[in-house]
């Protein structure tokens, strides 16, 4: 059993800045970046290996957002730019035990491990 711990969430202006910190206690292959809204489902934000290989990330966050890692801290980060106030969320870290084909990679049921998730609110 893996447990990720997440911070870094908090509410900010939109155009504001927010990054997110996802550490984990374990070994993962793949480490990736959900978030879910008020009704919706949860959304693929981005995702990477912990060898910076098959990043991906979601059409509403691409130019804005970047997906990055420190493997020696077992550390996922979520840099977050030009925020807007539809990227209002809960977000949540998720990390895979294995490799994940490219088919599969945006579905939160591919993922094995689940943090408890931060809030991201941004006003307009």
């Amino acid at each position: 059993q893996v447990h990720l711990v997440e911070s870094g969430g908090g509410l900010v202006q939109a155009g504001g800045s927010l990054r997110l910190s996802c550490t984990a206690s374990g070994s993962t292959f793949n480490m990736a970046w959900f978030r879910q809204g008020p009704g919706n489902e949860r959304d693929l934000v981005a995702r990477s290996t912990w060898t910076g290989s098959n990043i991906m990330y979601g059409d509403s966050v691409k130019g804005r957002f970047t997906i990055s890692r420190d493997k020696a801290e077992r550390t996922m980060y979520l840099q977050m730019n030009s925020l807007k106030p539809e990227d209002t969320a809960i977000y949540f870290c998720a990390a895979g035990a294995r490799h994940i084909i490219y088919s599969r990679r945006h579905l939160a049921s591919a993922y094995d491990y689940w943090g408890q998730g931060t809030q991201v609110t941004v006003s307009s």
